[in-house]
């Protein structure tokens, strides 16, 4: 939409206020909403927002960053075509934000600037991405005042009818909230945990994909929180309980419209353009889990056998490894064909995780690497000759393990813009040092409700 259809719809809506949203680097969607009367402006001109803004980490906190002092603006410069009207408010919309500088060029640490390079990166190299965010997250009550899961008397089973019978209603009135705002929902489960549950969406471009994991955490918390219940994003809200990823499922594909990493002749399917991108996914992805699985809470979740994976390890359909490539759909196994990014939960900046992910692949393209054997077996299980016959490595296993990968890597950090580079490490090694001066409820407190 252009600007003068963003302003009829909202008129017709009769929308009132229009949240300006972005994300921070800690993960967390902030938003400066502003009155419809001055949308026609707005949509054009930007909304203002300090320079210190973005420098504020998890718990709240100022952290001082050369360039981010509270000494300047920057201006969130909406995207029109993000424009949708909340189902479940009221006389609200919104709209999605790139952070520019008042020349109309990203600022320095604009995380979805940072995805648009990458994907022009990738369009250098001929190669276009298509990917969806796949998100578990868990219903929370308050009951004798501490917070529960939404069945923690029942915990329904998995995948079951009385599941569906529990957390059907809620499951619908999500999906079709999803579905008025522009995303296709495919399926809905009642997952693992109690209270746990599963929409997944329809993939689209890269930029979209990471647009659409905004709008699907916004619209999760909010459609649940009508009903009096909070919708928890957090990557191992309930230590007891199995954790929630949001698995990236992505594709390559060239200007003529044929998918990259399918190869019929390949080894079950697999082109060796697929084989050199998860190749470079697995050889950087220690640093890598600092971007996709970046918070404290995140390492809870990353443990051996337990469907999340806490090693480097790839495989066909094999749901213990960082990174599995999925087996396609009957007579449609071009158009299908697919890999399944684990080691990611809803903690992270979308944009940044996803940037960081494809440039990672992309390296390996650029360096032919190779992946080493397929894992066929749970990792914990195989024996150190198999860990080296498929590169195995274990992943770091805390929030400061991961920083000191990712500040090492030549990859991630140096296809980043000073400003932001320097904002990420700083902001997430004050949240690493603050969680690790603290204990588990403290660290469960501060993320049940942040994504």
């Amino acid at each position: 939409m252009d600007v003068a259809a963003v302003v009829a719809a909202a008129h017709a809506a009769d929308v009132t206020l229009i949240r300006f949203e972005y994300c921070d680097v800690s993960g967390v969607a902030r938003t400066k909403p502003i009155h419809v009367d001055w949308l026609e402006n707005k949509l054009t001109e930007g909304v203002g927002l300090t320079r210190a803004q973005m420098s504020i980490n998890l718990l709240e906190n100022v952290v001082h960053i050369e360039g981010m002092e509270p000494v300047g603006e920057i201006r969130l410069v909406p995207d029109p075509s993000t424009f949708t009207v909340l189902p479940w408010l009221p006389g609200t919309a919104s709209v999605l934000c790139d952070q520019l500088d008042h020349n109309r060029e990203d600022w320095g640490a604009c995380p979805r600037s940072f995805l648009k390079a990458v994907i022009a990166k990738a369009a250098s190299m001929g190669i276009t991405i298509n990917a969806s965010f796949e998100n578990e997250y868990y219903v929370v009550q308050k009951v004798d005042g501490k917070y529960v899961p939404y069945d923690h008397d029942l915990h329904t089973p998995v995948y079951s009818v009385i599941g569906q019978d529990f957390h059907g209603r809620l499951l619908v009135e999500v999906m079709s909230a999803l579905k008025a705002q522009g995303l296709q929902p495919e399926q809905a489960i009642n997952e693992y945990g109690g209270g746990q549950q599963e929409i997944a969406i329809r993939y689209t471009d890269a930029l979209g994909a990471a647009d659409n994991q905004m709008k699907y955490r916004d619209t999760v918390r909010g459609v649940i929180a009508n009903h009096g219940l909070i919708a928890s994003f957090a990557p191992k809200p309930f230590p007891e309980q199995i954790g929630s990823g949001a698995h990236i499922h992505f594709s390559l594909w060239d200007d003529d419209g044929r998918n990259l990493l399918y190869d019929p002749a390949g080894d079950r399917g697999m082109s060796q353009v697929g084989r050199q991108f998860i190749a470079g996914v697995t050889e950087n992805l220690p640093a890598l889990v600092a971007m996709t699985a970046p918070s404290a809470n995140s390492y809870r979740r990353l443990q051996p056998s337990s469907w999340a994976s806490n090693t480097t390890a790839w495989g066909y359909d094999n749901r213990e490894c960082a990174v599995r490539v999925a087996s396609p759909y009957y007579q449609r196994e071009e158009e299908s064909y697919n890999i399944e990014y684990k080691v990611s939960d809803a903690s992270a900046n979308p944009y940044l995780s996803l940037g960081a992910l494809i440039l990672c692949g992309l390296d390996g393209i650029t360096r032919e690497l190779e992946p080493g054997l397929a894992a066929e077996h749970d990792p914990a299980r195989m024996t150190p000759e198999e860990w080296e016959a498929c590169k195995i490595r274990p992943l770091p296993s805390s929030m400061t393990a991961a920083l000191d990968e990712l500040e090492m890597n030549p990859v991630i950090l140096h296809a980043m813009n000073d400003l932001l580079a320097r904002c990420y490490m700083k902001v997430r090694r004050s949240e690493a040092e603050a969680f690790a001066a603290e204990d588990v409820d403290f660290e469960i407190r501060h993320h049940l409700y942040r994504f």
